[in-house]
């Protein structure tokens, strides 16, 4: 049976949400499955920034050294007005206005992406990749990631290497807690890695410290990750992914 590569992420990470992210961590170590967690360096969710909370960013230091990957998701999480209309439409409708990178031109897009990094450095962290909130990118956040060095960047339709390539399509899927079709996307989760699974389709599965206030989304989550396991499914990190 040829085996498939998927990668498995724990998004929104800080030190509001230090307690998912370690639950997250739990399910996932229990499971020999190795992940990448995208960090939010600068203050979020009513919480410090990361070189605050000593704790945190020794855990962190400590899953890298387990095999985990850690990567920048933006500075702040948060959105940035300006930019087309239709990018500000998009940012509503996709992410909820959280698209900090979505209209940025590449001089401001370089001065967050530094900011972050200089954040991680104080906290013992060094970070190759960029998941931009809502895997959303400007031209110029595109640029300006190849510019300062960034070895790989995510968007909704697969991994992109830097500079200029290959890219490596691979569907994403994640929960959407309290919308609406929030039991039929769990379903579709489950549903969608059996597929993938019996296909050997490699794919990604994005994890958010919000899942797990909706125990049937954890169960749905997991779920997906034991299946693919179990089909021979390879959980790798975005970082072994482009360098393998």
């Amino acid at each position: 049976m040829r085996p498939f590569p998927f990668v498995v992420s724990i998004h929104d990470v800080a030190p509001s949400t230090a307690g998912p992210t370690a639950r997250w961590l739990a399910d996932l170590d229990e499971r020999g499955a190795p992940c990448t967690l995208l960090v939010i360096p600068g203050p979020f969710g009513g919480g410090p920034a990361l070189p605050e909370d000593d704790d945190l960013a020794a855990s962190l230091r400590a899953a890298a050294g387990r095999g985990h990957e850690l990567a920048l998701h933006g500075y702040l999480h948060a959105g940035v007005p300006g930019g087309p209309r239709w990018r500000a439409g998009v940012n509503r409708m996709l992410v909820r206005g959280a698209g900090e990178f979505w209209s940025l031109p590449e001089s401001e897009a370089v001065r967050r992406l530094e900011a972050g990094r200089g954040l991680l450095a104080e906290a013992g962290i060094r970070v190759t990749g960029f998941t931009p909130p809502g895997w959303l990118a400007s031209p110029g956040t595109r640029t300006a990631l190849a510019t300062l060095g960034f070895a790989y960047w995510t968007s909704h339709l697969g991994v992109h290497a830097l500079p200029g390539g290959p890219f490596r399509r691979m569907p994403a899927l994640s929960h959407r807690p309290g919308g609406a079709g929030e039991r039929a996307g769990a379903r579709l989760m489950t549903g969608a890695v059996r597929v993938f699974a019996r296909t050997r389709t490699p794919f990604r599965l994005a994890l958010h410290p919000a899942d797990l206030a909706r125990p049937g989304l954890r169960r749905a989550a997991l779920a997906a990750v034991d299946a693919a396991l179990a089909a021979g499914g390879r959980p790798v990190t975005y970082e072994s992914l482009v360098s393998g």
